[in-house]
């Protein structure tokens, strides 16, 4: 699978691109649809599964540096006004500001991130380390791993500072249960 063959099963799911449009009109900045949402749409299009099937959220990354809870609010607030007639979750976060909750949420270190991107890297499966936004003229596909993971249904573990194999293990399992086509490799396989 290319990148281009990866944008087009992605946006074969309505939801990924009303999405990217809205973040594309509200200029929200260095915004990006991450992770789950993207490789779940590919999965449930290689497996001839309704493209939503098994999407619990469609997770949001934006970089702003007001890190205020009231301000990362307010774009969460016009996200769900903007898009509420989905009827889905979506769960937008300012990666300026992981730093400051993951660690106690999560009792884990997060050091603090330059760009959304960084925080796509930290994701716990390699598989999921992927965002898109639309351009004015195209859309950007962040893919450090590329897509052979993805086309292939294959779930390996991210070692980056915040990974941990219990959430690992937690996660894999769901996505098991919804895609039993998935290859889940142990939390201690060699990257």
């Amino acid at each position: 699978m290319n990148r281009d063959q990866f944008l087009a099963a992605t946006l074969r799911n309505p939801v990924n691109e009303i999405i990217a449009d809205e973040l594309f009109r509200l200029a929200l900045p260095d915004a990006w649809i991450v992770s789950g949402c993207l490789v779940q749409t590919v999965w449930n299009v290689l497996t001839g599964r309704a493209v939503d099937y098994g999407i619990s959220d469609y997770d949001v990354f934006y970089f702003d540096p007001d890190m205020s809870w009231q301000a990362e609010d307010i774009v969460i607030r016009n996200l769900q006004g903007r898009l509420g007639n989905l009827n889905v979750t979506i769960e937008a976060r300012n990666q300026a500001r992981v730093h400051l909750w993951y660690p106690e949420k999560h009792g884990l270190p997060y050091p603090p991130l330059a760009c959304s991107t960084n925080g796509i890297d930290r994701f716990l499966t390699r598989n999921t380390r992927i965002g898109i936004r639309r351009t004015p003229d195209r859309y950007d596909v962040y893919a450090p791993d590329g897509f052979d993971d993805v086309a292939g249904m294959i779930v390996r573990p991210n070692r980056a500072a915040n990974f941990s194999p219990v959430n690992y293990e937690a996660k894999a399992a769901r996505w098991k249960k919804l895609w039993p086509e998935i290859r889940v490799l142990p939390a201690d396989a060699a990257p």
